[in-house]
């Protein structure tokens, strides 16, 4: 018996035949970041965004508002079919989304390479619909880009790091790097969790190998 079997979790998306209906209008969220007080939505002005799914997205905001450059982040459900999901719908595994973190970052002073980086070593972009224990497809590997440039620094990260993880005997990697797709806030009490509960569950686990990217990767 498999993890999926044994949590009655499928590894397949289902269509838009087979997902749920979903709503029209945005579920309730928070409205400011409960670390530094910006806004969740807003235009953006003179920021880039990008969208990250690297299993619960607990942890892996965390990871991401530490970082400096970043100005705000969310979690929410991206990469499905199901418009405006909840939490639970996305755990039954047929709403398509992962569970993803967006981050809304200053170019002039955190580069997305940098952020690229950040993400391939802070999990296992090897395991394909699962992250260690979590198992399912809301837990999948997924970059999702919203320039053509931001494309190809990210499949030659994952090029790189793929060669890299190979080396130490990892398999190959599953993550998948998409154009911009609906990013759906989830809930408040799942916006900077980690902050409101600092003993709270964080799933992330990287590999221990470097992702051989960014000025001085070759030495």
């Amino acid at each position: 018996m498999n993890l999926f079997q044994l949590f009655g979790k499928s590894a397949e998306l289902p269509t838009k035949e087979t997902a749920l209906a979903g709503r029209d209008g945005p579920i309730a969220t928070a409205e400011r970041h409960a670390v530094n007080g910006e806004l969740l939505k807003s235009d953006w002005t003179g920021q880039k965004t990008a969208v990250f799914a690297m299993g619960c997205f607990w942890g892996a905001e965390r990871l991401f508002w530490r970082m400096a450059g970043v100005k705000v982040t969310a979690v929410g459900y991206v990469g499905g079919v199901t418009p405006n999901p909840t939490y639970r719908e996305v755990c039954s595994g047929r709403t398509g989304h992962t569970e993803g973190v967006l981050v809304v970052y200053d170019p002039a002073k955190v580069s997305f390479e940098a952020l690229v980086k950040a993400f391939f070593e802070g999990h296992d972009p090897t395991q394909g619909m699962r992250q260690g224990n979590d198992v399912g497809t809301q837990y999948r590997s997924a970059i999702f880009v919203s320039s053509d440039e931001d494309r190809r620094v990210a499949e030659e990260a994952k090029a790189a790091y793929e060669k890299a993880l190979a080396a130490k005997g990892f398999g190959p990697i599953t993550t998948t790097i998409e154009g911009a797709e609906p990013f759906y806030y989830a809930e408040a009490e799942h916006q900077q969790y980690l902050h409101k509960v600092p003993n709270g569950y964080c799933g992330l686990s990287g590999t221990g190998v470097g992702c051989p990217v960014g000025a001085g990767a070759a030495a």
